[in-house]
């Protein structure tokens, strides 16, 4: 007869910490994510307008922007 013994009252708690650890997961990931591509699309639109007034040289250019692309 499952549910009649000493840990009966504790069935309860295995649902709670499978859901605790998928919320845990779930926000790692989220935090883990990478940044939006508006926030992307920022960042090229800045660099792409410090590379036109000469803030930055072509090999810089190149690094940045393509680390803006892998997310580095």
């Amino acid at each position: 007869m499952m549910g009649y013994g000493p840990m009966a009252g504790l069935m309860w708690i295995w649902p709670v910490l499978a859901g605790l650890a998928a919320l845990g997961c779930l926000t790692y990931r989220l935090a883990q994510s990478p940044p939006s591509t508006a926030a992307a699309a920022a960042a090229r639109t800045i660099l792409d307008e410090r590379y036109a007034r000469g803030e930055i040289d072509d090999e810089e250019y190149q690094r940045r922007r393509s680390a803006l692309r892998t997310g580095a």
